[in-house]
């Protein structure tokens, strides 16, 4: 792809677009980068930008500018149908996504990793997996480095393991995963995508290049991934924890078990696997199916996955107060992804107060319902949706409502009894009150950490 003199304009100035600017400013195209936010709130990288020629626009974009594009590279937070995509796509100019732009650059192998829940889980310890056995890796994408910061430094003997959302996905059009991976598909950005139908379809573009000589790594317990199995052209390798399978990973027993080719072999145990809850046995088994695609050892996987304490903000263990136990999931930014929060914290002993709230994703929220009934002592809500979720579920448990995270965990610690544990997993996006998912989860902990672990939780009221 050659970017000399190309005109090119950059929709989007977070992250991914400040380094795709980056990237094509150094490749002597024309670029221009856009957001609609006043300059003056950009941060402080995309307006250094300027310094290398960059042209920086706000607001709306003129249309004698778009008339001289020739290539549009679209971030992931703005939307395929935007007024400048469509008006350079109908001019004949091309309009791609930065894991597209990154894609025609980047050397070696490539391993992709999309679903609705447990990506960063699963993209950081196939990583981890690979390094281990003496792989050359990076890893990027949806997991905080943009893939097009990687291009550079990728040779042809590596592999580059990459998490992948919807969004990232929709703007593809070469990109071809030697390894590709679906965890799951549940109900999720529906604020975004007019059906669940279009939000599957955008997972399914995963595989839409591969070929006969690519993996396809899919959830065989997830109704939307397995039907999936029949029409890829990929080599597809499936996983359960719900049923042994003819071919393929599975749970048995505590037994995480790789059978292929009239041959058993158990990867590891239940035991040996740091991270809690069924759904992250599901991430271990679509790794250790990404592991031995690429070559990795069975043996020194296995004494990685031992090793693996997990990531930020997933079901993380933040401190003990009390005999009460906190936990941060902020990243479960999805019903779904709450629904198996709780299930691995009711795992325990004792009863969870669930913190839960923020920008809805227009989801409802009864699938919640049989868990909060059986495991949720309270509801402490938050943000813009709380009057939302409070309406669906004020019929299934004690709720009260709180005006910020530090009043959230002070009403939490007062609703828990000893034994029990306070879970931040909000279902919604943090954008109302916080910058990123990050951010929210990070106050939490803060919020936490303030809390006087001596004083009685009556004494938080």
């Amino acid at each position: 792809m050659d970017l000399e003199g190309k005109k090119s304009l950059v929709l989007g100035a977070g992250k991914s677009g400040v380094a795709s600017a980056e990237f094509l400013a150094e490749r002597g195209a024309v670029v221009a980068l856009h957001d609609k936010k006043p300059i003056e709130s950009w941060s402080g990288a995309a307006k250094a930008l300027k310094e290398r020629k960059v042209g920086l626009i706000d607001g709306n974009l003129p249309s004698w500018l778009l008339d001289q594009i020739d290539l549009v590279v679209i971030s992931p937070g703005v939307p395929t149908n935007s007024i400048p995509a469509r008006y350079v796509d109908r001019k004949d100019g091309e309009v791609i996504g930065e894991v597209e732009l990154a894609y025609r650059f980047t050397k070696g192998r490539i391993v992709g990793i999309t679903g609705s829940n447990g990506k960063t889980t699963t993209t950081t310890l196939i990583g981890e997996l690979l390094k281990s056995s003496g792989i050359e890796t990076r890893i990027g994408g949806n997991i905080g480095t943009p893939l097009i910061s990687l291009a550079e430094s990728s040779s042809e003997n590596g592999w580059t393991v990459c998490e992948l959302s919807s969004f990232q996905l929709e703007t593809i059009k070469e990109f071809r995963p030697t390894v590709g991976i679906c965890l799951n598909v549940t109900p999720n950005h529906l604020d975004r995508y007019d059906f669940f139908s279009d939000y599957a379809a955008a997972k399914h573009r995963l595989f839409m290049n591969q070929t006969a000589d690519d993996v396809a790594i899919l959830n065989a317990d997830d109704e939307i991934t397995a039907s999936w199995a029949s029409g890829l052209k990929a080599n597809v390798v499936l996983f359960s924890v719900k049923k042994e399978l003819e071919e393929g990973l599975f749970l048995r027993g505590r037994d995480l078990v790789c059978r292929a080719n009239g041959k058993e072999k158990v990867l590891t145990t239940r035991e040996e696997i740091f991270l809690r809850g069924l759904h992250n046995v599901e991430n271990v088994l679509a790794a250790f199916a990404a592991g031995l695609a690429c070559g990795a050892s069975p043996d020194s996987m296995r004494e990685t996955v031992r090793n693996f304490k997990g990531v930020e903000h997933r079901i993380e263990f933040v401190a003990e107060i009390d005999n009460v136990r906190f936990y941060n999931d902020s990243k479960a930014t999805s019903v779904d992804a709450t629904l198996k929060a709780l299930e691995a914290l009711s795992e325990g002993d004792g009863k969870t107060v669930l913190i839960l709230g923020g920008r809805g994703k227009n989801a409802p929220y009864a699938p919640l319902i049989p868990l909060i009934e059986k495991s949720v002592r309270a509801l402490v809500l938050i943000g813009e949706d709380a009057e939302n979720i409070e309406s669906q579920l004020k019929d299934h448990a004690e709720i009260s409502l709180a005006d910020s995270m530090e009043d959230a965990v002070k009403k939490g610690f007062a609703a828990a009894e000893s034994g029990d544990a306070i879970l931040l997993a909000p279902a919604c996006a943090s954008f109302d009150m916080f910058q990123s998912f990050e951010e929210r989860g990070a106050v939490f902990k803060e919020s936490v950490l303030r809390l006087n672990g001596k004083a009685s939780r009556g004494a938080q009221n």
